[in-house]
């Protein structure tokens, strides 16, 4: 019953607060209490007892309210701070508080003039004598209190963390506790792992959701690609003011890293009972990432979270942190066998965005990734992420980031030693059966992305081919089913109509070319299944060197693609019997919620070439205008990307010769040239129809002599730019919008950083 009563108060005390039109004094603390003196309201009563119409009416007609009701709060919050809430009716009064405001600071936000509110100081609002709220150095600004506060009690013992006190009667004092002996979890720099409690994690939770609530004000501006304006609420809190700062990096980073969702290899044990560590660990790496989401370099305070992260460097707390991410990376691949046997966790997005954040800013770390086949346990649940999301336009951001990861991690020599390690796990995806090694899984992977995924990819397509022309010097034997993906994909690019319909569609043939004159330069020798499939499908090669360029010939291949408008022909792909226990890709349900993205830099852009040297040291090449770059490529990228733009292209004479006199085919006629006739002899002298072989004999064949000077090793790594850091800033705000729905902390509330549609 006595839940239901104070409901019923708590609702009364807002109804009071929205139709009182008179300020109410600050100091009438029995009106003010009822909102968090004795109330037991969870925070999803807190957002059902206070709706948006009613903040946005007290934010409009009474102001001063909706101010003193912030303020009030803020004042309960640095009082438990100071005080560490030795009694059960304190840590009630922090909850409901944080609760109040983790409802009302988005309707803060989305407001123009209330945004500098927090960052005010309230003069003369502590009450005589009672400096809760003034510094030495004269009142802080309200957020700046709020922040420090949250920091504090993030780390109060018996609230948030496990109490080191001896007797019954020692208190603990908050202003002299040292947090870094009650970080949250062993591993990076701590070795204690603290005894579970769940009361503690459901008081983190609470207090991470109001943390990242304040960092919610980026959502409220437009996009932006001028990288200096910071925000306020993550500067303070990651800079020296805040004395939590390095034991809060480290329990978050921590508890994100050691969770196991599995828990202690009981099946079905999340069916059992509810996993109060799982809320703490995705509001942990939620806040982590934001955090992280600018470095203040040169224009700013620096970000200690940025320079924690970026200055970890011994070997068992690398070994800590890749091993926790793919664990909890590879858990939804888990599922498919035993469905539903263990927790399923889903905030892999979030993991994919700390995992670019510590390669990003933590040049050791990425270094130490490629350093074992452990990179594979990487790859591997990427790989599955980008192959299912393909057919789902509300995970379009999804796609880009397993590739932008994968775009980076290409730029080192050693993933693509990797990726010759045998794949021998066999996640259920839905993609042909082979055998083989990682790099045919990639390839295999991306050839469905390319052919079976939706429209809204074609611009992530340069981006697939650079990884594999990054990777393809070091592929040393691909399987037949990758190398007849790949020669697929030479020839649905290079029909006419695909080449002469948009403006840098020729680009994808000079990837491809650009990848197999690796193989056959460098890797000649284990790659005969390539070479076969060249040999094979060679009238590909002689129309691309033959390709028409008078204006009839132009206007005959638009007016085909117009007759058939698929990006690429489906049909002539020689689909195999999908992998077992796999599920066919599907588009979002209908009602399904997405944010908007913006776009993405073109390959030019988002790419630096670096020359490999005889020692296998890489040297920056100048740019050029190659075939790769060139204004309208750009232009083409954005009709691409921005489908209201109305920017006619149309190819000419000119423009065809101007691409088709570098491409580079030499290395592969010269090779034609001489297998061909000897191919042919076999078959005739011993009546061959037998692929094995001629395969046997490709094997043992040479071409030392016989083609061209190799050419230097040409790797385009990723380069960080304005128009990639506002990318990631949009897709992570919208990941975190969509994905915190219990409380909806910012559902129909104003963002302008990204929109919200319904597929």
């Amino acid at each position: 019953m006595g839940s239901t009563d104070s409901k019923l108060n708590f609702r009364k005390a807002v109804i009071q607060l929205t139709t009182k039109t008179q300020p109410v004094e600050a100091t009438d603390d029995a009106f003010w209490d009822q909102f968090w003196a004795d109330t037991t309201t969870t925070v999803q009563d807190v957002f059902a007892l206070v709706p948006a119409a009613e903040i946005r009416a007290v934010r409009e007609e009474s102001p001063s309210n909706l101010a003193t009701l912030c303020y009030k709060a803020v004042e309960k919050l640095v009082q438990g701070a100071e005080s560490g809430c030795p009694t059960e009716r304190e840590k009630q009064v922090i909850l409901n508080c944080t609760r109040i405001l983790t409802r009302i600071l988005p309707y803060i936000f989305e407001d123009q003039d209330w945004r500098g509110f927090f960052w005010s100081t309230v003069p003369g609002a502590g009450r005589a004598g009672v400096n809760e709220l003034d510094d030495d150095d004269g009142a802080r600004p309200l957020a700046e209190s709020l922040l420090l506060a949250i920091a504090d009690l993030l780390f109060c013992p018996d609230f948030t963390v496990h109490s080191h006190k001896r007797g019954p009667d020692s208190v603990e004092n908050m202003q002299s506790i040292d947090s870094c002996e009650y970080i949250w979890e062993a591993g990076v720099g701590f070795a204690q792992s603290p005894p579970l409690n769940y009361i503690h994690d459901l008081n983190r939770t609470e207090l991470l959701r109001l943390l990242l609530t304040c960092f919610s004000e980026a959502m409220y501006l437009p996009p932006s690609s001028d990288n200096s304006v910071l925000n306020p609420w993550v500067t303070f809190f990651c800079s020296t003011e805040n004395r939590h700062a390095l034991p809060l990096f480290t329990s978050l980073l921590n508890v994100v890293c050691a969770y196991d969702p599995v828990g202690y290899g009981i099946p079905y044990n999340h069916l059992l009972f509810s996993d109060y560590r799982e809320q703490l660990v995705e509001q942990a790496v939620q806040v982590l990432i934001v955090t992280l989401e600018h470095d203040g370099g040169s224009t700013g305070p620096e970000n200690l979270f940025v320079n924690y992260l970026s200055r970890i460097h011994r070997e068992e707390d690398f070994d800590f942190v890749l091993k926790g991410l793919a664990r909890l990376l590879t858990n939804p691949l888990t599922q498919t066998y035993l469905p539903n046997s263990t927790k399923k966790i889903q905030f892999h997005q979030e993991l994919l965005v700390l995992f670019w954040k510590l390669c990003d800013f933590n040049k050791k770390f990425l270094f130490f990734v490629l350093k074992s086949s452990d990179v594979l346990d990487i790859l591997v649940p990427i790989l599955y992420y980008l192959n299912d999301a393909r057919a789902d336009q509300s995970r379009v951001g999804l796609m880009h980031i397993g590739v932008f990861i994968l775009l980076l991690l290409s730029g080192e020599r050693n993933f693509g030693v990797r990726l010759n390690k045998p794949y021998s796990i066999h996640v259920p995806m839905d993609i042909p059966v082979f055998t083989g090694t990682h790099a045919d899984l990639l390839i295999v992977v991306f050839h469905k992305i390319i052919t079976t995924g939706h429209q809204r990819l074609q611009p992530l397509f340069d981006c697939l081919l650079t990884i594999v022309v990054n990777v393809s010097p070091y592929l040393k034997s691909l399987s037949m089913v990758a190398a007849n993906k790949l020669l697929h994909l030479l020839e649905a690019f290079s029909t006419s109509w695909f080449l002469f319909s948009a403006a840098q569609n020729h680009h994808l043939v000079f990837f491809l070319l650009e990848a197999f004159n690796n193989i056959i330069q460098y890797q000649f020798d284990g790659n005969c299944n390539l070479v076969y499939a060249i040999i094979r499908k060679r009238n590909v090669f002689h129309q691309l060197a033959n390709l028409p360029s008078d204006p009839a010939s132009i206007q005959k291949a638009l007016q085909r693609k117009r007759k058939s408008p698929d990006v690429i022909s489906r049909t002539s792909s020689q689909e195999t019997v999908s992998m077992e226990g796999s599920h066919p890709a599907v588009p979002a349900e209908p009602g399904t919620l997405k944010a908007s993205l913006v776009a993405m830099p073109g390959i030019d852009k988002l790419t630096e070439k670096s020359q490999v040297s005889e020692d296998g040291t890489m040297v920056s090449v100048p740019k050029t205008d190659s075939p790769h770059t060139s204004n309208s490529a750009e232009m083409e990228r954005r009709r691409l990307s921005s489908a209201s733009s109305t920017s006619f292209w149309a190819p000419t004479p000119e423009w065809v010769l101007s691409w088709k006199c570098k491409l580079p085919l030499q290395t592969i006629m010269r090779l034609l040239q001489v297998l061909v006739p000897q191919v042919e002899k076999i078959c005739i002298d011993k009546g061959l129809t037998d692929e094995s072989e001629i395969l046997k004999f490709l094997q043992h064949g040479t071409l030392v002599g016989l083609l061209p000077v190799p050419h230097p090793i040409l790797i385009r790594k990723y380069q960080a730019n304005a128009g990639t850091a506002m990318w990631f800033r949009t897709y992570m705000w919208g990941v975190v919008y969509l994905r915190n729905v219990d409380p909806p902390i910012w559902y129909d509330t104003d963002v302008r950083l990204f929109e919200i549609q319904r597929m």
